[in-house]
């Protein structure tokens, strides 16, 4: 087999070795086998096109124009022109299903059903990754930079799977790249011949070392595979080895089993340092699952409890009486008769792992039905585990009331009761006074609470220049809340602790609650709750409608609809008597949105409500468009920044191809290779000296170089070479100038530092020369029309035009 049809072959294998890692994210496997047939297609056009041979671009083209055919055949075919050509209307095809591909990656968790627009984005992604790892590795003879589009992939599916590429996936690619580097490698060493293994003197001496068979010393190929694989072995145990953080307002408590373990448990005094480390855990570990008959589930927050008590130091819930769980609970403080509200019911299961003792619930829960031992805590509403009792593993129905206040009811609520007020509206002597301060600059002209609630609310999501960062340190006291106002930089906790506090110096009831956003939608129906749905809010409370939830913290939750102008709002039922088919439990039937098909729960076809919330308007389109818009334009700078390093291994390859055998072919050759060295050192911070003559030149390049003995020496005949097509009457071509130019251009990346080699690699100096290229054809074609017969008498005509009306 020859050297490129292994690369060849070693480039397929590698693709589809790290395509691997995109298993875990949808559901099957069938699109390998498609895309693996697509990839074999592709590698033999390009097998075809050098065996020609065509100039490497036709080759890459006629790659990506067969891709093209491939993806049209497979995916738009009635479309298509004669089933195979792409026409406007296979395009547009092509184009919907990759919109509706990336509406089905944001609306399905992992694993994902494997629909039309899902599989042309794998797929098409595989073979486009595969056509760049060819064109790079078997077409351009260079496949170091192959592990790029590798890398690509890996990261793409490491990043979406949130975990679930484990290490085996990262073995596979990974010993994909080696395999591609060991084939090329294999390649150059032979261009010399025989690999040379060594002499085995208690054998057969010099000749078993030449033919092969020595035992003495191991081959370079042989060297370079036991070091990849301890390569891969360290990669692998050393992080293994390592200690890991899985602790958290989530975590397990002890070994609990299930898809994570270890970690504290949430405590009534303070839970936000590890919400932060929940928000940051690098797997979205899910700790629940739950279906519920709710009509619009955006706004089902599953609240774990209240802290309520702030002391200047921290915020932390307040210690109460707890009673027994009644069979029904009290009617939430403050909620008057004429809101509307709906009773749903939900059931929730547990992961094992997830062992903490507060009982997440939907805020304000009416009935909870649970095995266990557990209290209730009147005040915040919230089931507390006794005696050790915790949540892991635990299966529960949860019946809840969905509170549907108008604006107008909000701002029409009255003052609170005094006992109330007091309690929820005290802030320590230490809390600054930017933030009282801050709190009636914001809200300057409110005709009342509501109206500076929403205020609030819309300066820390979207007026204010906020940013939301996870890395910011969680302290919650005051000085962390003026350090907040003024760095303007934190996450949930710091949006929900800085409205509670600037609405109590406000003198409007508030406090802040801990626990999850509504998760993500499966497509089983069912919704998944994970590590970094974690979550902290502010509550605030109005007369005739009690505690209400807002929603500062940007990208986030979901606003609520009572704060947004023109909300719809149903009719008003009893919360004491809800409507029968609201009480329904859900049975073991499917329900509507359960039986609904994935088709039509995207398009909002599966029992949403007859008022859902209203969104703000956009100027930009669709949160897609604006995603493909940011992703188009960060490959277009990512391939202008790798231009100077595609143009420069283009150039290197055309120097030092082989050539024809006549005495001008020799001459073209050797100062092919001498120009590929003043490059290679020029790229290495040795700038060209024109004024020198060759001999001169390299020792320059020697001695500011570095060299060493065999890099030295290889300068040296190139320029030697040089000076013979230049000076001697009849040159004497010169053999190995190709084998010279790689040497000192090995050298001078041995001699130089870690960030010259990388600067010489991906934006080499000598790129410049691009520049003066297009400056030299753009003169060229200015001198070619000035000198056109016709160009002076157009000339004078123009002046004498111009003289007259100008």
């Amino acid at each position: 087999m020859s050297g490129r049809a292994r690369l060849a072959l070693c480039a397929f294998a590698a693709t589809l070795l790290a395509s691997g890692a995109l298993l875990p994210l949808a559901e099957g496997a069938g699109w390998l086998l498609q895309a693996a047939l697509l990839l074999g297609v592709q590698g033999g056009v390009g097998a075809l096109a050098r065996r020609v041979p065509l100039a490497r671009s036709l080759t890459i083209a006629s790659q990506a124009l067969v891709t093209l055919l491939l993806l049209t055949v497979v995916f738009a075919r009635d479309q298509a022109l004669f089933g195979v050509v792409p026409g406007p209307q296979a395009v547009v095809r092509l184009g919907e299903l990759l919109v509706a591909g990336g509406e089905d990656i944001g609306t399905y968790a992992i694993p994902a059903p494997m629909t039309d627009g899902i599989r042309l984005m794998v797929v098409g992604g595989v073979v486009l990754i595969g056509l760049a790892v060819d064109a790079l590795a078997v077409t351009l003879r260079s496949a170091a930079p192959a592990g790029l589009p590798l890398l690509a992939l890996y990261s793409v599916a490491a990043g979406l799977g949130d975990g679930r590429t484990g290490w085996l996936w990262f073995l596979l690619a990974a010993s994909g790249y080696l395999l591609l580097l060991l084939a090329e490698g294999r390649d150059r060493l032979s261009a010399w011949g025989r690999v040379f293994g060594g002499a085995n003197r208690s054998r057969g001496g010099l000749a078993d070392g030449l033919s092969g068979r020595g035992g003495g010393a191991a081959s370079p190929v042989r060297t370079g595979r036991r070091i990849g694989v301890l390569a891969l072995g360290i990669a692998l145990v050393v992080p293994a080895a390592l200690p890991a953080l899985d602790s958290g307002l989530l975590g397990g408590r002890g070994g609990g089993s299930g898809k994570g373990s270890g970690g504290g448990t949430i405590s009534a005094v303070n839970p936000l340092v590890s919400l932060k480390d929940n928000l940051n855990q690098p797997e979205n570990r899910e700790v629940m699952t739950y279906r519920t008959n709710a009509q619009d589930p955006r706004d089902l927050y599953l609240r774990i409890l209240a802290l309520d008590e702030f002391n200047g130091s921290e915020w932390r819930s307040s210690t109460r009486r707890l009673t027994d769980v009644p069979d029904r609970l009290p009617q939430p403080t403050g909620l008057g008769r004429d809101v509307a509200v709906t009773e749903i019911r939900t059931n929730v299961s547990s992961s094992s792992s997830y062992q903490q003792s507060y009982l997440p619930l939907p805020y304000p829960a009416s009935e909870v039905a649970i095995d266990g031992r557990w209290r209730y805590e009147p005040e915040g509403r919230t089931l507390v585990g006794d005696n050790g009792q915790n949540t892991g593993g635990a299966r529960y129905e949860v019946s809840s009331l969905v509170i549907e206040p108008t604006a107008a009811q909000l701002a029409a609520a009255g003052p609170p009761p005094q006992k109330l007020l007091a309690e929820y509206t005290q802030v320590p002597d230490s809390l600054p006074g930017v933030v009282a301060r801050t709190a009636e600059q914001v809200t300057e002209g409110s005709a009342n609470a509501y109206e500076r609630a929403v205020k609030l609310q819309d300066w820390f999501a979207s007026e204010g220049g906020f940013t939301y960062d996870t890395s910011v340190s969680s302290g919650t006291g005051s000085s962390a809340t003026a350090r907040f106002l003024r760095d303007k930089k934190g996450f949930c906790i710091h949006f929900s602790f800085t409205m509670a506090a600037m609405a109590r110096t406000l003198d409007i009831p508030s406090r802040v609650a801990v626990g999850f956003t509504p998760g993500t939608l499966q497509a089983d129906g069912s919704t998944s709750v994970g590590l970094r749905d974690a979550h902290a809010w502010p509550e605030l409370y109005f007369e005739g409608v009690g505690w209400t939830r807002f929603e500062p913290t940007p990208s986030r939750g979901t606003t609520p609809t009572y704060t947004l102008p023109e909300t719809p709002t149903g009719g008003a039922s009893d919360p004491a008597q809800p409507s029968a088919d609201a009480t329904t439990a859900p049975s073991a039937a499917p329900s509507d949105r359960e039986s609904c098909s994935p088709q039509l729960r995207r398009q909002g076809e599966c029992g949403m409500s007859a008022a859902p919330a209203p969104t703000p308007p956009t100027a930009g389109g669709s949160g897609l468009d604006t995603a493909l818009l940011v992703l188009g334009v960060l490959l277009v700078l990512l391939l202008i920044l790798l231009a100077p390093m595609f143009w420069r291994t283009l150039t290197r390859n055309r120097r030092l191809g082989s050539g024809g055998r006549t005495p001008a072919d020799a001459a073209a050759r050797a100062l092919a290779a001498w120009l590929e060295v003043t490059d290679s050192a020029w790229d290495h911070g040795i700038a060209p000296d024109e004024s020198l003559t060759p001999r001169k030149a390299a020792a320059r390049i020697v001695r500011q170089g570095g060299l060493d003995i065999m890099a030295a020496e290889a300068v040296h005949r190139i320029a030697g070479s040089v000076e013979q097509v230049l000076y001697a009457p009849e040159p004497r071509p010169t053999a190995g100038l190709t084998e010279d130019a790689l040497t000192v251009r090995a050298g001078l990346a041995a001699s130089a530092g870690r960030g010259a080699r990388l600067r010489a690699k991906l934006a080499p100096r000598s790129a410049v020369r691009v520049t003066w290229a297009v400056s030299d054809r753009w003169a060229t074609l200015v001198q070619r029309w000035t000198d056109r017969p016709g160009h002076g008498r157009w000339t004078a005509r123009w002046r004498r035009i111009s003289r007259r009306y100008g």
